[in-house]
């Protein structure tokens, strides 16, 4: 009887990990529009974020003591300037005080717009798809104002750089017209 009991209940167990992880990969692959919001940038001045609707956006959210968040910043960077022409466009929000974010980026030479939000940054980025309130946390949004992709925690440069040639790849898609027609 024991050993049915243990059974059973590793087969329960097993079958919610399944359950879970299907859960998990339809919300990943719902499509989320992006909420319009403003926020200020490291000068004060308020940037909405609708202003860079033209472009593919990868938003990042992040923070002065998060390390993971520091590690893949050179990496955006990076990608930013190798995929600028395409019409892709980092921009990070500092959910942080602005005088560390500032102490921060004295010491590194960043190429896209950082907003800062200490307060409501977070709420942003949950409405974004962050349920679990990880940080990092990156998002793609396209050029229709959807969130093709998003992921809570460090994101690889391999991972972020597949997901930007897709973006890219599906873009061209949408501007060519059907030559059927």
């Amino acid at each position: 009887m024991p050993k049915l009991l243990l059974a059973s209940t590793v087969l329960i167990f097993i079958l919610l990990i399944a359950w879970f992880e299907q859960q998990q990969q339809e919300y990943a692959q719902k499509v989320i529009p992006l909420v319009d919001f403003s926020l200020p940038d490291r000068q004060g001045k308020i940037q909405e974020i609708s202003q860079w609707k033209d472009k593919i956006r990868i938003i990042n959210f992040w923070a002065t003591w998060c390390p993971p968040c520091l590690k893949e910043m050179p990496d955006f960077i990076q990608l930013q300037k190798k995929y600028a022409k395409q019409n892709i466009q980092f921009i990070g929000i500092a959910i942080d005080d602005p005088s560390a974010v500032e102490d921060y980026l004295a010491f590194i030479e960043i190429n896209y717009p950082i907003l800062i939000s200490p307060s409501e940054g977070g709420l942003i980025a949950k409405q974004l798809g962050n349920i679990v309130s990880a940080i990092p946390y990156t998002v793609i949004v396209n050029q229709e104002n959807n969130i093709i992709f998003h992921h809570p925690g460090e994101l690889s440069k391999e991972l972020l750089e597949n997901q930007l040639i897709s973006a890219l790849k599906s873009n061209e898609k949408i501007d060519q017209p059907d030559k059927n027609k």
